[in-house]
């Protein structure tokens, strides 16, 4: 590829990581004599987006909400990230399956997404691969956390991230550890992601869990960073609205983070 910079529209297409086969399934196959193959990641899109020059460069990998690929996830977001001097990577994992939103129910397979993008960024010479983060949002933030917990399926990866940023998940107080940093960031008014249920995973950490921080944004509901959502609605029995103040906090929050964990 060449060393301009990427426009956030330019599309790439790679593979989920694979479900790979465990010993005790080959081990069962072999006394059956039954000959198996490794199966296949899902066929993906994404949206690269790169700093000018060589690099390499650190990378963040972003994982969009059940309502896909709005404005700020696919072209606001990776803007910023470049000026930062991230290559950015958007996961679009839902067009090749052929869905529209996963808004009434959940989609565990976007860990190995998170980690098909991982192995993707590996293959680029202007990526270091030692220095990649995983972000989502909403949906994608609970997913980011699952691809981060410890006993998760992050184990059974090759390749890790090295910390991860989580917008307005849904915190599972009983997730255990997780294996690298974490930034979460959530409103006290958010009912679709309940910072009491981030609080009380906080409470649950062990002494020897990696930093995990939580910033709670006092009277704030979800979806506070997308300009998308100025004008506020009421989704599902959720309010999504946005708020300046609260987003230009939570980006000075992540330009922090990604600075003490990325930097080198």
């Amino acid at each position: 590829m060449s060393a301009d910079p990427a426009d956030a529209d330019e599309l790439v297409r790679f593979e989920s990581a694979p479900v790979k086969l465990s010993a005790f399934r080959i081990r069962k196959a072999a006394e059956q004599g039954e000959i198996l193959s490794q199966p296949r990641g899902t066929p993906l899109l994404g949206y690269l987006s790169r700093p000018p020059g060589d690099g390499p460069f650190p990378a963040v990998v972003l994982l969009h909400g059940c309502d896909h690929l709005r404005l700020s996830v696919k072209e606001l977001w990776p803007k910023r990230l470049v000026r930062w001097g991230y290559v950015v990577l958007v996961v679009d994992s839902f067009t090749t399956r052929k869905l529209d939103d996963t808004c009434r129910s959940a989609l565990p397979e976007r860990v190995f997404d998170a980690y098909g993008a991982l192995d993707f960024l590996s293959k680029s010479s202007f990526v270091d691969i030692r220095r990649v983060a995983l972000m989502g949002f909403s949906a994608g933030g609970t997913a980011t956390l699952d691809a981060t917990k410890n006993d998760g399926n992050e184990q059974l990866m090759e390749r890790k991230f090295r910390a991860a940023v989580a917008y307005y998940p849904a915190c599972d107080a009983d997730r255990g550890d997780p294996t690298i940093p974490i930034l979460i960031m959530t409103g006290e008014r958010d009912n679709w992601s309940r910072a009491e249920r981030c609080q009380k995973r906080l409470a649950r950490l062990s002494d020897n869990a990696p930093p995990v921080e939580l910033n709670v944004y006092k009277g704030i509901y979800h979806n506070f960073d997308a300009p998308e959502f100025l004008v506020g609605r009421r989704v599902l029995g959720h309010i999504e609205k946005y708020d300046p103040d609260a987003a230009a906090k939570s980006m000075r929050s992540v330009y922090a983070f990604l600075r003490r964990y990325l930097a080198n």
